[in-house]
């Protein structure tokens, strides 16, 4: 699918001002292409208005108050509980109240041109916005991604939160039932837990289950200690809302659960409707390689959530610094190298996807989990450690929980995977991202001494638990 426009009102047109786009755009626009960038919402995105900053905000103060009275002398200290409308109001501050004023100011300073609309594809370089087709050398779709909704009867007509709905309550409902046992469900439950809510949690299975099996056991417990009511293999067959307000879910067992709002957070998929891909023989079903260019096209890209590789905001950006160096390249002739950052940022691979639930233990991960491995067929060991047993963690918290895992592969004697679960591991993340990323050999890996009293003596721990096995 060749044959874009010759003559045209841009080199690039991305359509998506989120994080993932606006990334596009400026790493293309310093590298002298002409670039107009396409939003009809919120300029920043799903990230910076209902994702991961608001959500992070809503769990901050909770987790912040849970770790005081973990300790001895802190604990006494603590003498209340949230302050919901402090909290909301700290949230709103990360939105900057809904407006976009300060993100369209960055995109005018950075030389990207904004144009407000939807944009939708009516052939291959041309792009209808309202009543105006413009046209460009190279498209990079950067539409993100869209909540899916199970099928339950009644479900639709009940108004249920979504993700957006949650993230910006301006209030804190007395009941919430949460329908979803993954990431966001997950952080959801914790917040409005924190905030005061009787939160119920609905899952068909195991929560995090994608992570490995010990992460959703210990987040579980966690849950259930914060007072939420954690009901693994719970299937909603009905869900009703009554002229009152209050929302009914009706279980397969027959029983029957009220509260004053439902969550909704059962998945996600790339937002491709209304783009126009079948005006350019797409049906939606593409792929793309690793400069996020839609096979079979010399112009058309897709980056971040939409072509459904990874859907994490660190993970679009990522793809966005790719496709941004490779579209600049391919447009101006010049050579990806001449960047300060070199030939590799131009393309992006999946080796080492870093993952974090930031639920309280946080829930941090990269790679492939221990199950993934061996299904990819991989000759793996894998060996665990109790991450209270750590002296830095031990400091960190009092009756500190937790455990972590790598996962080994015995050919290359490099670590494939990591999880990290317990208080504050995140931070421990992005030392196994760079030892998985680096093929950093277990050998060499000794000489990488942790700090003493750090939560990272985990790795040492780990490493020797490896050496006994």
């Amino acid at each position: 699918m060749s044959g874009q426009v010759q003559t045209t009102d841009y080199d690039l047109i991305v359509i998506g001002a989120g994080s993932t786009g606006e990334n596009v755009a400026d790493y293309a626009t310093k590298r002298g292409v002409r670039v107009a960038i396409i939003e009809d919402e919120l300029v920043g995105g799903e990230c910076s208005y209902w994702a991961c900053m608001p959500s992070k905000a809503l769990l901050r103060s909770g987790h912040a108050l849970r770790a005081a009275r973990r300790l001895a002398g802190a604990k006494e200290a603590v003498t209340g509980s949230v302050d919901a409308s402090a909290l909301l109001a700290r949230r709103t501050s990360f939105t900057d109240g809904w407006s976009d004023e300060g993100q369209a100011a960055w995109v005018k300073s950075a030389g990207i041109e904004l144009i407000r609309g939807r944009g939708r594809l009516v052939g291959p370089g041309r792009i209808q916005v309202g009543d105006r087709v413009i046209t460009a050398k190279a498209v990079a779709l950067a539409t993100g991604s869209v909540p899916v909704f199970p099928p339950i009867p009644g479900l639709a007509d009940a108004a249920p939160w979504g993700t957006r709905e949650a993230t910006s309550a301006d209030s804190v409902p007395e009941r919430i039932i949460v329908i979803g046992g993954g990431v966001a469900g997950t952080e959801l439950a914790f917040a409005f837990s924190s905030l005061g809510s009787q939160v119920t949690m609905l899952s068909r299975s195991a929560l995090l289950e994608r992570e490995e099996p010990f992460a959703g056991k210990y987040v579980t417990n966690a849950l259930a200690a914060d007072g939420v009511d954690v009901r693994i293999g719970a299937t909603p067959v009905q869900v009703k809302r009554d002229a009152d307000g209050i929302v009914t879910v009706t279980l397969d067992d027959g029983t029957s659960l009220q509260a004053d709002e439902l969550i909704v957070s059962t998945g996600r998929r790339p937002s491709t409707d209304g783009l126009g891909l079948e005006t350019v023989d797409l049906d939606g079903a593409f792929t793309v390689d690793e400069t996020m260019r839609v096979d079979g096209t010399d112009w058309l890209y897709a980056v971040g959530d939409v072509n459904g590789r990874a859907l994490l905001t660190h993970q679009g950006k990522y793809q966005a610094r790719a496709a941004g160096e490779a579209i600049a390249a391919r447009l101006t002739g010049a050579a990806v190298d001449d960047a300060p950052w070199g030939q590799h940022v131009a393309t992006a691979d999946n080796v080492a996807v870093p993952r974090v639930v930031f639920s309280d233990p946080e829930v941090a991960a990269v790679g492939l989990t221990e199950r993934a491995a061996l299904e990819s067929g991989l000759n793996v060991r894998a060996v665990e450690y109790n991450m209270g047993y750590v002296a830095g963690a031990k400091l960190h918290a009092d009756g500190y929980t937790g455990r972590a895992k790598l996962v080994v592969d015995e050919d290359r004697h490099v670590v494939v995977g990591a999880t990290f679960v317990g208080q504050d591991t995140a931070e421990l993340l992005h030392a196994a991202t760079i030892a998985i990323v680096g093929e950093v050999t277990i050998n060499r890996l000794w000489h990488a001494v942790p700090a003493y009293p750090t939560i990272s003596e985990i790795w040492l721990r780990l490493l020797e638990t490896y050496g006994r096995a």
